[in-house]
This record gives C-alpha cells, sequence and structure tokens, in this order.
C-alpha cells in the first residue's frame, strides 16, 4: 500500500455530497482489488462505495468495457444509467465501449494528456464539482 498516497482536493467534499442525497457509488481500478480496498479506507473513502471492482475482476482491462459492466451488474442498474468518472483516456475508452457518460477530472493518470482531448462528456476541475453538474447538490 502507497504510503504517498493522498486525496486530490475537492474528493472528499464531492464524495460526502453525493452520499447525503443517495447517490450509489462505486470505484472501478484497474488495480487490484486486494490493493485498492485497503487504500481508500486509509484514505477514509472506502465507505462510500457499495462496491469496488479490481483489475482481477474482469476479464478485460480498461478501456474494455467488462468491468463497468460488471460494476452496473453488482449495483442492479443497467449501464446507460451509470456515470463513469475517471482522469484518463482508458477510462473514456472503458464509458464509450459500455454505453455510459463519462465525466473526467484534468488530474491523475493522464500522464500528460489533455483529458479534453478523449473528449469525454463534461471536465471538471474537482469531485466537488460533481453534485453541482448532476444537479444533485444537497
Amino acid at each position: 500500500m502507497s504510503v504517498y498516497s493522498s486525496l486530490y482536493p475537492g474528493a472528499m467534499e464531492g464524495l460526502t455530497e453525493l452520499r447525503a442525497v443517495g447517490f450509489p457509488m462505486a470505484c472501478v481500478t484497474n488495480k487490484s482489488a486486494e490493493f485498492a480496498l485497503p487504500l481508500l479506507d486509509r484514505l477514509g473513502i472506502g465507505h462510500f462505495f457499495a462496491t469496488v471492482v479490481g483489475g482481477e475482476c474482469a476479464p478485460n482491462p480498461k478501456p474494455a468495457p467488462d468491468a463497468l459492466l460488471l460494476c452496473a451488474e453488482r449495483l442492479g442498474m443497467p449501464i446507460y444509467q451509470g456515470l463513469m468518472v475517471g482522469d484518463s483516456r482508458n477510462d473514456v475508452g472503458a464509458a464509450r465501449n459500455a454505453g455510459c457518460p463519462v465525466v473526467c477530472v484534468p488530474y491523475g493518470y493522464n500522464h500528460g494528456y489533455d483529458i479534453r482531448d478523449a473528449q469525454p462528456d463534461a471536465v471538471i476541475a474537482s469531485i466537488a464539482d460533481l453534485p453541482a453538474l448532476l444537479g444533485k447538490a444537497a
């Protein structure tokens, strides 16, 4: 587990607000769930997620749609009612391949690439901006 990981500004606020209005949330990562679960807990956000889909849970990693489709199945909802929030071209690709909308933040695993070039449905400066974008502000 990385001791250097920390939350981006606004992440806790955005997750808290989405939870307060009953927005179901999950975590989909190409990292293993064995790594992701304790990291999410250490960061104090594990409790926000109804499920965590790790890289080992689906046959193909993002940008394949497999993990997102599994996530929707675990949440008991059709994929088109979901929303992928990501930070990379692989996230945008996975959402497009799965048939769900995608919103991105301009930081994270972009590797110097402007995430707008991947053409997500929207780009927000922070997860704290997500509730307002969704019209779900508490």
